[in-house]
């Protein structure tokens, strides 16, 4: 009897990975233009060196596609003044908020910092916040029915919080104005992928 439930949950263990396979990462970005994305506002979205850039104005680069469950990952450069973020399952693209989505946050310089670079706003916050100022940062975002997770550059900001506000909705990458209205912070994202279940 021993024997065979240790076959039973051995047998268990080995189906798992199965029933939780992952698709293959897909670019969101070509490297050359921004195609399957759309502006939202006035920032000043263009492509340098492979990578999508904003450095004034305010505003998304929107995918046209809508996303439920997925992982994500990418690599972001923002000055520590910068105000942006990923805002993901935006039930309403035409009004993308920390209300209308989850905004995971890139911005050092936030007055409130638990919500700053590595927390969801208004969702969970982060302590101690890492810094991602002046340099090329790892970005990993995972929303798996109610779970939300986050990891900045190897720490786990996020970890599994639940909430279930949100089940679908496009991405958006978002440059904003900063503290005192300063709207010139730069924001570069590369290697964006995703991949969904």
């Amino acid at each position: 009897m021993h024997r065979r439930t240790l076959h039973l949950a051995l047998g268990a263990i080995a189906l798992a990975p199965a029933a939780y396979a992952q698709g293959a990462w897909t670019p969101m970005f070509n490297g050359r233009d921004m195609e399957g994305w759309t502006t939202v506002g006035n920032a000043n979205w263009r492509v340098e060196e492979g990578a999508v850039v904003a450095d004034r104005g305010t505003g998304f680069l929107l995918t046209r596609q809508a996303y439920g469950d997925f992982d994500m990952r990418m690599e972001v450069w923002i000055d520590a003044r910068t105000n942006s973020g990923i805002f993901i399952r935006a039930s309403n693209p035409a009004q993308i908020t920390a209300a209308t989505s989850y905004e995971v946050n890139l911005w050092d310089e936030r007055p409130e910092q638990r919500y700053g670079t590595g927390a969801i706003v208004d969702i969970a916050a982060v302590d101690p916040m890492p810094r991602g100022g002046g340099r090329w940062n790892t970005l990993e975002i995972s929303a798996r029915g109610e779970l939300l997770s986050v990891t900045f550059n190897g720490q786990k900001t996020v970890d599994g919080v639940r909430d279930a506000r949100h089940r679908a909705g496009p991405i958006a990458l978002q440059h904003a104005p900063g503290v005192g209205g300063d709207d010139t912070g730069v924001v570069r994202f590369r290697r964006v992928e995703i991949r969904t279940q």
